[in-house]
């Protein structure tokens, strides 16, 4: 095996995005749901003009603080997306309707993914790290928008930008830089590196 018998490994989010790459890496792990008002501390961190790589950081932090603290003997892996286009900071979009709204404004400009991952283990936080993908969609019809929307149904509404990339969003796009893995919510290199220098890991 290349995972160590311990500490118990938890992803601290209900992304199947995030589940798929962890299980694609091979690893072992639970994955259980954090709940924490995302709404509230987003709302705090844009009124208090902290940057979206810090409140992220927050974001998932919390997510991995809430988990670890029903299970202190486990890593726990809290992750969180910020979606910004010059300077506004967008939620994954409640209905179609919003979705499809979102994607028109976002149509034919560059947006970041600020993603964020932070391990707690013992009590505290353990590391952290932020990547910051760049996407830039192409200028798409609004009848391939309707056609798009159409075949990606309610799944639109389970991305903060209303869009798979791993599915038929990728057709939205002229252009991505940035890690694939982070894209879909966790810079997965970054984090096999901290578990390996761990020990979670075989190296």
């Amino acid at each position: 095996m290349i995972q160590a018998e311990a500490p118990r490994l938890i992803l601290a989010s209900a992304s199947a995005a995030r589940r798929s790459l962890l299980q694609g890496a091979g690893l072992h792990f639970e994955a259980l749901s954090a709940a924490v008002d995302e709404a509230a501390i987003k709302e705090a961190a844009q009124a208090e003009a902290i940057p979206p790589a810090d409140a992220a950081l927050v974001l998932a932090d919390a997510k991995a603080e809430r988990i670890a603290r029903r299970h202190p003997d486990a890593l726990v892996i809290g992750c969180d997306q910020l979606l910004v286009c010059e300077g506004t900071w967008y939620d994954k979009p409640p209905n179609p309707a919003a979705a499809r709204a979102q994607l028109q404004t976002l149509r034919g400009r560059t947006h970041e993914l600020v993603t964020a991952v932070v391990c707690h283990r013992h009590g505290g936080r353990a590391w952290q790290h932020v990547a910051i993908p760049r996407l830039t969609m192409r200028d798409f019809t609004d009848e391939f928008l309707d056609a798009y929307l159409a075949l990606e149904g309610d799944r639109v509404m389970g991305s903060v930008g209303a869009y798979r990339l791993e599915g038929p969003g990728v057709h939205l796009f002229a252009r991505i830089r940035g890690d694939h893995a982070a894209i879909l919510g966790l810079p997965l290199f970054e984090l096999l590196g901290f578990l390996r220098q761990h020990g979670v890991v075989r190296s």
